[in-house]
């Protein structure tokens, strides 16, 4: 088997995957849309011809039923592209010798409330989207812009705790005073609706990373090189560490528990990432093998 042919197809299906995602969530008309919102000033500007994408300030809205479909693709995606990059780690030079760690500075702590200049002053803690008033708007600080996320590539590890049942609210608390305001009616529950808005800022930033990745195939390998060096270095050193970078099982997204080609397209449920992601599944089983030759 021709091992850089089979990572190569393999890639190129997962940008073809990866495109179709970004053409789902409109996120391609994101940068107009921002254009269009300022110039609106509204607190909700459909930008997608559909009103599939939404921008609420610096936030971008997607509905449930839209963030459900993308992340039930992208979770395999991520899946078979950590195990392309585990692959094409394999046969590549040993890193070089790692410095040694620095230790962090100490400084002054930022402070990120209203009225705290240089850790001094009394602290007003403005929850996330409430109006600020126009005398106080010079005292709000700039916020930064999100950083860009690192494509990670270690699994994540599956959650033991046991699932709680989950039990809707019965109502909300209801402050009045007999005789003076009238009794409160409890609101009816309200079951989530698929046109629900839902945060997906960092969704959008998840899929961007896996573009990068993709793009870049070679230097994540050679992080991948670098995260074993260090796991060596700690295992030598008697340091509790993470050993393998896949979790046990099935993968995470995945569908299919072993790559299986006489059977290709020939199952139902079955989508075209999943048999992608068997087959990356496989050589990075392959590649993590001890050499003993």
């Amino acid at each position: 088997m021709d091992w850089n042919l089979a990572i190569g197809m393999r890639s190129e299906a997962l940008k073809r995957i990866v495109a179709t995602l970004v053409a789902m969530s409109g996120l391609g008309n994101r940068e107009s849309a921002g254009r269009q919102s300022e110039s609106a000033h509204a607190a909700d500007v459909p930008t997608a011809p559909d009103c599939r994408l939404r921008i609420a300030g610096c936030r971008v809205l997607w509905p449930r039923h839209l963030h459900r479909a993308i992340l039930r693709l992208l979770r395999p995606a991520e899946s078979a592209a950590r195990r392309l990059i585990i692959a094409l780690a394999r046969g590549l030079p040993a890193p070089p010798a790692l410095r040694p760690h620095k230790s962090a500075r100490t400084g002054v702590r930022k402070a990120s409330s209203l009225l705290v200049r240089h850790g001094v002053g009394t602290g007003v803690v403005l929850r996330p989207g409430a109006p600020v008033p126009a005398r106080l708007a010079h005292l709000v600080p700039a916020k930064a812009a999100p950083r860009p996320l690192s494509f990670p590539l270690l699994d994540p590890l599956p959650r033991w705790r046991v699932r709680r049942r989950w039990q809707p609210a019965a109502g909300v608390p209801r402050i009045g005073m007999p005789g003076v305001t009238e009794r409160l009616a409890v609101p009816a529950w309200r079951p989530p609706s698929p046109d629900d808005p839902i945060d997906a800022g960092r969704l959008g930033r998840r899929l961007a990373a896996l573009a990068r990745a993709l793009d870049d195939l070679p230097g994540q390998a050679s992080r991948f090189m670098r995260w074993q060096a260090r796991r060596d270095r700690a295992l030598a050193a008697g340091r509790a560490h993470r050993v393998t970078p896949l979790r046990p099982g099935r993968p995470p997204g995945g569908r299919l528990s072993r790559y299986d080609p006489d059977a290709w397209g020939g199952r139902k449920n079955i989508r075209d990432v999943d048999e992608i992601l068997a087959h990356a599944h496989a050589l990075a089983h392959h590649a993590l093998r001890p050499d003993t030759s």
